[in-house]
């Protein structure tokens, strides 16, 4: 179990950089945060070595790479799950192993899980929510959402 990170106002100003900006060289927000280069790098590296920061990605533009984006939310069947003896967490790792899966998450509300992919098509959407995603043991209902435009 990953411990609690204690951080200070310069971590998220940090974070904050990167979240905008994951290229930026530590030179560059060293630069930006008025800290010693080697201050940035040393607060970069405790943040990856942590678990803070997982991985750096890419922010795709649908329209530019003709693409669709789609969140998909997912309603389980927790008897299901019981009776396969597996938990709402495998199905999750499950699903994220599809290779148009983006993100994942558990969620409190209405739903349980949302899902966001990306596909080619609208068939290839409609494939993986009625062919793939709605053939896995425990979901008993899905509920998706296309992406119009991003903001």
């Amino acid at each position: 179990m990953p411990q609690n990170l204690i951080l200070d106002d310069k971590d998220f100003q940090l974070i904050n950089i990167l979240k905008e900006n994951s290229r930026l060289s530590s030179k560059e927000i060293s630069k930006k945060l008025l800290m010693p280069l080697t201050t940035i790098h040393n607060r970069i590296k405790k943040l990856e070595k942590s678990g803070a920061i997982r991985n750096y990605t890419l922010n795709l533009n649908d329209r530019i790479i003709n693409t669709i984006s789609a969140y998909i939310l997912v309603s389980v069947d927790y008897n299901i799950l019981k009776l396969r003896n597996t938990t709402q967490h495998e199905l999750v790792k499950t699903i994220k192993l599809n290779p148009l899966v983006e993100h994942t998450a558990m969620v409190t509300g209405a739903h349980d899980v949302i899902i966001k992919i990306r596909v080619k098509t609208i068939q290839e959407l409609d494939d993986f929510v009625t062919i793939y995603l709605r053939n896995q043991h425990g979901i008993e209902k899905t509920q998706t959402m296309v992406v119009l435009n991003e903001v």
